[in-house]
């Protein structure tokens, strides 16, 4: 026996003073009220209605376990009012700040029609854990290197004018002896300045005999793109993002750049549903390579 719906029948029928009408409010067939009251009479060994005049009245008994039926009821309403408002909490996410908008709104409503409801929160890699250590979010989607990364993203240098090459020698960017020739500068954004990433670059670069001054963090992605795009310059980026800006893209002759992402610590379930219900999706936001649809996915997590 349903021992709440035999409840809510009971509630009802005795608010209304009759079968038909009390089943009427509780929106179930008279027949299934009666059922249900008389299921629950049996389960007590005592009856609640007593039925022998025209009006149904309660029996001393059903007058002593009503206020209790109505505690049960009331107890279940407000359950299952607070299992909504749990299912609709938002799942929050600190994402790099480079996600294209309209990749995260796509993201977030391939969620919703999950019934996850994503809440993002775009920041820079130091500023996503910081987030992730204070529990500001559920979640994070970190730098990491790429041996541990769930979603990896090829690097490579962008520029205006095509590259003549397959691939980009650094040491071709070395500065000649003529005091007019422009120094082409290899930018790193923000969301690159990372030991794994920008402790390469600089040493490929000093290998290669570039200056100090030809490796160098940009304030800002915009701020890097608008150089590549106005001058020699050359950005750091991934394939993506060289081709929203409109630049061509090459990747670096004997360096193998990588940006990896994984999972920040949070809670279980969130992350569950990130790596499986919504891995591609982030693939497509991070730019990673293939989408993310296929391949295989590290188990290891960040933090």
């Amino acid at each position: 026996m349903d021992i709440v719906a035999a409840c809510r029948a009971f509630v009802a029928v005795s608010g209304h003073g009759s079968f038909t009408s009390g089943a009427a409010a509780a929106g179930i067939p008279q027949s299934v009220a009666s059922r249900r009251i008389a299921a629950l009479e049996e389960h007590f060994g005592s009856r609640l209605f007593d039925r022998t005049s025209r009006a149904v009245r309660l029996t001393p008994f059903g007058q002593d376990m009503l206020p209790t039926a109505r505690r049960l009821v009331d107890l279940a309403d407000a359950m299952a009012d607070d299992a909504e408002r749990a299912r609709l909490r938002p799942l929050r996410v600190a994402v790099p700040e480079i996600c294209p908008p309209h990749r995260l709104a796509a993201l977030v409503a391939v969620a919703r029609r999950q019934r996850i409801q994503l809440e993002v929160r775009p920041a820079g890699p130091q500023e996503r854990e910081r987030l992730c250590r204070t529990l500001e979010v559920d979640t994070g989607i970190v730098a990491v290197p790429e041996a541990t990364a769930l979603w990896r993203v090829p690097l490579g240098l962008a520029a205006r004018t095509a590259f003549p090459a397959p691939t980009v020698f650094l040491e071709t960017l070395r500065t000649g002896r003529a005091r007019t020739q422009a120094r082409r500068r290899v930018l790193i954004q923000p969301e690159d300045d990372v030991a794994h990433l920008r402790d390469p670059v600089t040493r490929a670069g000093q290998s290669a005999g570039l200056t100090p001054a030809q490796v160098s963090i940009a304030p800002s992605l915009v701020d890097a793109a608008a150089a590549a795009l106005v001058s020699p310059d050359l950005l750091l980026c991934s394939r993506q993002q060289a081709e929203d800006f409109a630049l061509h893209w090459c990747p670096i002759a004997g360096l193998r750049l990588v940006r990896g992402y994984g999972l920040a610590a949070g809670a279980r379930e969130g992350l569950d549903q990130l790596r499986t219900v919504l891995y591609a999706d982030i693939a497509r936001c991070l730019g990673a390579a293939g989408d993310g649809a296929t391949g295989d996915r590290p188990r290891g997590e960040a933090g």
